[in-house]
């Protein structure tokens, strides 16, 4: 409740008319059965015509305001609950926005997910009933008693009768809904998760033949959910017909003893017709309230969720203060680095890592598959921090910066070339916002991309599908290695970004990035022998250590895991054989 109660204050104008509203309509919803006693018991008692038409236009009248605070009240609401859920999934948003890997990993992407859209739904619903009938309810319930008592207490009695029955089944519900309304959450998860898998490994899937299995996983997990969604809809659909029916037995029996009453001389005909509505009034007040008691457990598990997620703070976390201008650009240098997962420090996958670059040089990284390649030069970046020893990027700790000021100097490539859904320009000015389109096609042609760009009939304006999927792997690689060209940054990062390519393609984009990055420093990470043979260093890991550092020719010499890497690639002739 605290989370949605922060939200809420926000609006506290909105919120102010809001409540003008409920009162008003409470006002006039009382005050109609108020003029209908008066007209029965004094106009029609009296066959007094002027009087029956005066109380006829205030009751007029009273109707259209009543009608006009009801759609004000629904607007507010709707602004309200609207603005709420906006500003939660947009500080959500931009919470996960400075998630390090290692929360994405805690909390789960296809969970996150879930926390963003379906949580803060649940949140809008349990929002538009609070603050259409959770402010009207109480102050109506309250209100309808003190006319039932002061209209005729004996009656008003009976109604007190009622009311425990109807807290304690309101308490129960609740009680039960709670663990119902966090399995359903958890499942939702579940079925998030497999639906993401399924969708980004289709062509597998297929490949393997297994939509059937696929099909088994994910309709054990949907049962699941379906379960869980009966369990929880069947307990809240069986309040409704309970509350009903005591609330028609409650009203049988009053007009009963009202009728008893009448007849007794003890009770007006216009006072029982107004006692009427106002213990409708009162019963339903009651029931509307239970609903939206019922309801909060439910929205209390999803504000619940996304409290955990604004609460998770990153490990990696930006300095205050940080540093965001060097005297020179472009050196690194990894002192005695060591790095292990988070919770696995007993088994680093960096060990005791030093080694420096320097502008104009290309420094390249080879290795068995796990040996720490990717993950070495993840470290630069801060993507993970370093569990010992320090990286200087121009002679300060990377984690003296400020993050953004940091990953500015950086163009990284990841293994995964990334495109996102929109334009083809939008996708290159994610490296340099400011870039103009002659900047744009100069980093195009520099990463080998003009060949095909040149032939889209849109051009820079062509739109990208979800995840690239209208380009090849090599074409999505030259992009990305493109988008990384227009940001012009003092250190370049490519990991294992050639793989795709042809060894033409590859040969022709080394040599221009060669060309182009005299004033930058160069890291390569590459399964391919013939990627890196032209480095200026090449440094060679083996289960997270490093076991070499030299040029192509000396490691032929000097280090074994490089000979054997090399000479399952190499002809003899180009081993010096």
């Amino acid at each position: 409740m605290k989370l949605m109660l922060h939200y809420t204050l926000k609006n506290k104008g909105l919120l102010f008319f809001n409540f003008i509203c409920v009162f008003g309509f409470i006002i006039i919803e009382l005050g109609l059965p108020t003029l209908l006693s008066q007209m029965i018991d004094v106009g029609v008692a009296n066959n007094d015509d002027a009087y029956i038409k005066k109380i006829g236009l205030i009751m007029l009248a009273v109707v259209v305001v009543g009608v006009l605070m009801n759609i004000s009240l629904g607007y507010f609401m709707s602004r309200i609950t609207t603005n709420v859920t906006a500003s939660i999934r947009q500080d959500l948003f931009e919470k996960i926005q400075g998630y390090s890997h290692n929360e994405y990993e805690q909390l789960g992407v296809p969970s996150l997910i879930t926390r963003v859209t379906n949580d803060a739904y649940q949140i809008m619903l349990f929002m538009q009933n609070l603050l259409r009938t959770g402010f009207m309810t109480p102050m109506m319930f309250i209100a309808s008693l003190v006319m039932v008592i002061r209209t005729s207490a004996s009656l008003g009695a009976y109604v007190l009768v009622a009311l425990p029955f109807l807290l304690i089944g309101v308490v129960a519900i609740a009680r039960f809904s709670d663990p119902l309304s966090r399995k359903q959450q958890g499942n939702f998860d579940r079925l998030n998760n497999i639906l993401r898998e399924n969708l980004s490994g289709l062509r597998v899937i297929r490949a393997f033949v297994n939509e059937d299995f696929e099909e088994g996983r994910f309709g054990k997990v949907n049962d699941a959910f379906e379960k869980s969604s009966k369990n929880l809809f069947r307990l809240m659909s069986s309040a409704q017909p309970g509350f009903f029916f005591l609330f028609n037995t409650v009203m049988a029996y009053i007009i009963w003893q009202g009728s008893i009453q009448i007849d007794a001389g003890t009770l007006e005909v216009g006072n029982l017709i107004a006692f009427i509505e106002y213990i409708f009034h009162a019963l339903f007040s009651f029931m509307m309230f239970s609903t939206i008691f019922m309801m909060y457990p439910r929205a209390a598990v999803s504000a619940n969720r996304i409290q955990e997620a604004m609460d998770t703070e990153p490990i990696i976390e930006n300095k205050e203060n940080g540093v965001t201008t060097t005297e020179t650009n472009g050196y690194l240098a990894f002192d005695d680095v060591t790095f292990a997962y988070p919770g696995h420090a007993e088994a680093p996958v960096i060990r005791d890592a030093t080694f420096s670059a320097k502008p104009g040089e290309t420094v390249a990284f080879i290795g068995s598959t796990g040996s720490g390649k990717s993950t070495l030069i993840q470290l630069i970046p801060r993507l993970y921090d370093v569990s010992e020893g320090e990286i200087l990027v121009d002679g300060v700790d990377v984690r003296d910066y400020d993050i953004a000021a940091l990953r500015q100097k950086i163009g990284y490539v990841p293994q995964k070339a990334v495109l996102f859904s929109g334009t083809l320009r939008e996708n290159l000015l994610y490296g340099n916002k400011d870039a103009t389109d002659e900047e744009l096609y100069e980093a195009i042609d520099i990463a080998q991309a003009s060949d095909f760009v040149s032939e889209l009939a849109d051009g820079l304006d062509t739109q990208i599908a979800e995840g690239g999927s209208n380009f090849s792997g090599g074409q999505k690689q030259r992009l990305a290695i493109a988008r990384a060209v227009v940001r012009r940054p003092d250190l370049y990062i490519f990991d294992d970004s050639f793989s795709a390519l042809d060894f033409a393609t590859d040969a022709k984009l080394r040599e221009r990035i060669d060309k182009e990055t005299t004033n930058a420093t160069v890291l390569i990470v590459a399964q391919r022998v013939s990627t890196i043979m032209g480095a200026d260093r090449i440094i060679v890991l083996n289960e997270g250590n490093i076991v070499g550092i030299g040029t192509h020719e000396e490691l032929l010499k000097s280090s074994s895991v490089y000979y054997d890497i090399a000479s399952s690639q190499l002809t003899k002739e180009e081993l010096g054989q």
